[in-house]
This record gives structure tokens, C-alpha cells and sequence, in this order.
């Protein structure tokens, strides 16, 4: 295993772009946090989705998170989800110093309800940890622009933060019911993908988790919101490009929003302050839409089923073969 990152290797890294305070990099040192026994770290026979909450975890009232908590909480999620003891176990799991690792990141909705960046930049500190080198890290999303609106703040050194900005690759791509440019970073540079999704609502698909955030990776994501965004998520999902390459998801709920998305709206957002994690990324889409789901009803708000929003995707999802939408063959634990 490589050496761990030194405070000023950290430094590095923010300076690279994971800007974040003074505090947080104190707290970032302290990574190498307890995992569960090894009796139920096991590889498990049935997908695992993974759930972890600490309270408090978001500090208020100025709102910042308490890294700590994240690290024990994102820590507990990821080690989980891949049958290992600790988080950088897992990630030498399931990457190799020679990868080449995007953290697809989602900025959609601006501060407020997007990929918090001390998230990414935990992730990516937990890699080089693994072994993978800081110029092989890449986050980022489709435009430069979105980064900056939730926090980031876009370099080209350490572990890249970047947006696609327009830069896809020459030629369609038929992959089932549709045709797309993909990123070329996506196509050309990356080995690895983790997907980093919001836990949030969608107009039009029901739920945004893991198979939405891949819209990102396409040029014409627009062209495929029809009839819920159904066939089209997961046969996207499905093809080869990003099926290949995704390893793990994890949903960035320290933040969740149960209506009104996919764009922030205050009045349904909520401090769920935890993680969802899982290396099946329709296992992890379900137990998320259960977990929306449940906060609706303690809302007073409708289903989406009876709001004819039905994430149906996650079923087709499975029938494609892709993974486990069936919550009875899904291990949920909560860590």
C-alpha cells in the first residue's frame, strides 16, 4: 500500500481544488478510522447497499460538516459495500495504482443540493491512500461552470477537477433506444468510475440517484426525459462504456430533497446527514428511492407512483440484467 498522504500532500490536493477550510484539513488527516469485524465484512452472497447517518454530521448553524462524522460515516458506507474492513481496503479492492479514477460528481443544483466537495475530496484522498496517484483522480461534471457553483474550484493538477465543457467525442454511439457523444475524458482517459450522485427527487424520473447522474456523461441528455426517463436510464446505464468502468456509487445524502427536484428547493430539502454506498448501482438506486420515499409520507406528499412518477427504470434496470432492483434480494445494512 502506498504512504499515507502527509498534511502537506492534503494541502496539495486542495490547493488542487478541493478547496475547503483550515479545520477541514485538520480533521481530513485523521482517515484510518475502525471498520466493522471482520465476521460481517465478508463478501456477502446478495448485492449489499450499504447506509450510514451520524447526527450531527452537518454543524449548524453555520452549516458546515463535521469531517470527522463524514469519515466515519462515508468510511463505514464504502467498506461496507465492498466486504472489507476499512475504507482504503476497499478502495484497494476495487482499484489499482494503474487506473485512471473519475469521481462523477453532480452539480446540477448549485450550493445546497450538490456533491459537497469535502465528499469528493475525501474519496479522492482515500484513493491515493490506496495507491492510486493524485494525477490519476479526476472529478468532475459536465461544465466548469456547475463545479464552481457548488463549491469546487476547477484545476488541472493533483487530483483534476474539471468539466466536460462541450468536450465530447466525434462520433454517435448507438447504445438501445438511444445514440450519444461521450465525454472524451470518459471514453479516452478513464479506466474507473465512481459515481457520486445527490439523493434527491425528479420531476420527471421520480428519483436522481446513481443511473441519472450518468446523464452527465452524454452530450444530449435532453433528448431522453420522455415516459420518465424509461428505457432510456438504464439502458444507458447498461451499455458497455460506463458499465464496464463504474466500480462503485455512492449517494451524497448529507443533503437529501424529496420533492420539487431536480433543481434545489428549500421547503422539501432535509439533513439526512448520511451515505448510501454499493457496488450495484440498481441496488443502490432502490433502497434510495425507498429511503425518498419514506420521507414523502412523513411529509404528507403522495407516492410517486400515485404522483405518476414511478421510478420504473429500476425494475427495467434489473430485467436488462444490470443488477438488483428486488428489495427482498438486497442486503440493506445500516452501519
Amino acid at each position: 500500500m502506498a504512504e499515507a498522504p502527509t498534511r502537506r500532500d492534503f494541502i496539495g490536493c486542495v490547493a488542487a481544488g478541493l478547496a475547503v477550510s483550515a479545520a477541514t484539513v485538520r480533521e481530513a488527516e485523521a482517515f484510518f478510522l475502525p471498520g466493522p469485524p471482520p465476521s460481517v465484512a465478508s463478501a456477502p452472497s446478495r448485492p449489499v447497499v450499504a447506509i450510514a447517518r451520524r447526527e450531527g454530521m452537518i454543524d449548524r448553524p453555520a452549516g458546515k460538516l463535521d469531517m470527522r462524522k463524514v469519515q466515519e460515516a462515508l468510511g463505514a458506507a464504502v467498506s461496507r459495500a465492498a466486504g472489507e474492513k476499512t475504507a482504503v481496503d476497499a478502495f484497494q479492492k476495487l482499484f489499482t495504482p494503474r487506473d485512471v479514477v473519475g469521481i462523477k460528481v453532480n452539480c446540477l443544483a448549485g450550493r445546497g443540493l450538490s456533491t459537497r466537495p469535502e465528499v469528493a475530496a475525501q474519496i479522492a484522498l482515500w484513493l491515493q491512500v490506496a495507491g492510486v496517484p493524485p494525477g490519476q483522480i479526476v472529478i468532475w461534471d459536465r461544465t466548469e461552470r456547475e463545479l464552481k457553483s457548488a463549491g469546487f474550484s476547477p484545476s488541472q493538477s493533483g487530483p483534476r477537477v474539471i468539466g466536460t465543457d462541450g468536450d465530447y467525442e466525434g462520433r454517435l454511439r448507438e447504445w438501445g433506444p438511444g445514440a450519444s457523444r461521450f465525454a472524451r475524458l470518459l471514453v479516452e482517459d478513464l479506466t474507473a468510475v465512481i459515481d457520486v450522485p445527490l439523493l434527491k427527487d425528479h420531476g420527471l424520473s421520480g428519483v436522481s440517484l446513481g443511473m441519472k447522474n450518468l446523464y452527465g456523461t452524454i452530450h444530449n441528455p435532453n433528448k431522453l426525459h420522455d415516459e420518465g426517463c424509461n428505457p432510456f436510464l438504464p439502458h444507458l446505464s447498461a451499455f458497455p462504456l460506463l458499465r464496464e468502468k463504474l466500480r462503485l456509487t455512492v449517494v451524497d445524502g448529507t443533503t437529501g430533497q424529496c420533492h420539487g427536484g431536480p433543481g434545489f428547493s428549500p421547503a422539501w430539502a432535509w439533513e439526512y446527514q448520511g451515505f448510501l454506498a454499493s457496488t450495484d448501482i440498481v441496488a443502490v438506486d432502490a433502497a434510495g428511492w425507498r429511503v425518498l420515499e419514506e420521507r414523502r409520507k412523513s411529509q404528507g406528499l403522495k407516492s410517486l407512483a400515485l404522483e405518476g412518477r414511478e421510478p420504473r427504470y429500476i425494475r427495467d434496470a434489473q430485467k436488462l440484467g444490470l443488477g438488483v432492483g428486488d428489495e427482498a434480494r438486497v442486503d440493506v445494512r445500516n452501519v
